[in-house]
């Protein structure tokens, strides 16, 4: 087997494992999304505000936290949650009725 073959067959599965942890994200957003969902539901059912800081923030240091362990940019990780929430934000506004 050549060299360029060999690359070939390490590049398919690096990419096949690619696929498998991108598969494993969208489901495991898709069941974060469900529980921040019913939460929305809940605030809303009790006139609480849509949006927690210090939870937040608490978050965001535990996430940065787990990105060291696990050799990721914390800073990318930060980002990413940022991301997360802001989007929860926009659901439990829509849920509450103030969007």
């Amino acid at each position: 087997m050549t060299d360029a073959a060999r690359a070939a067959d390490l590049l398919k599965e690096h990419r096949a494992s690619i696929d498998r942890l991108d598969a494993i994200l969208v489901y495991t957003l898709g069941e974060r999304f469900k529980h921040t969902q019913s939460v929305g539901r809940l605030k809303a059912e009790h006139d609480l505000p849509p949006s927690d800081p210090a939870r937040e923030a608490q978050q965001i240091a535990r996430l940065q936290a787990l990105a060291k362990e696990a050799d990721l940019d914390p800073d990318f990780a930060r980002k990413f949650l940022a991301f997360v929430i802001a989007e929860v934000i926009q659901h439990h506004k829509k849920i509450s009725g103030d969007q």
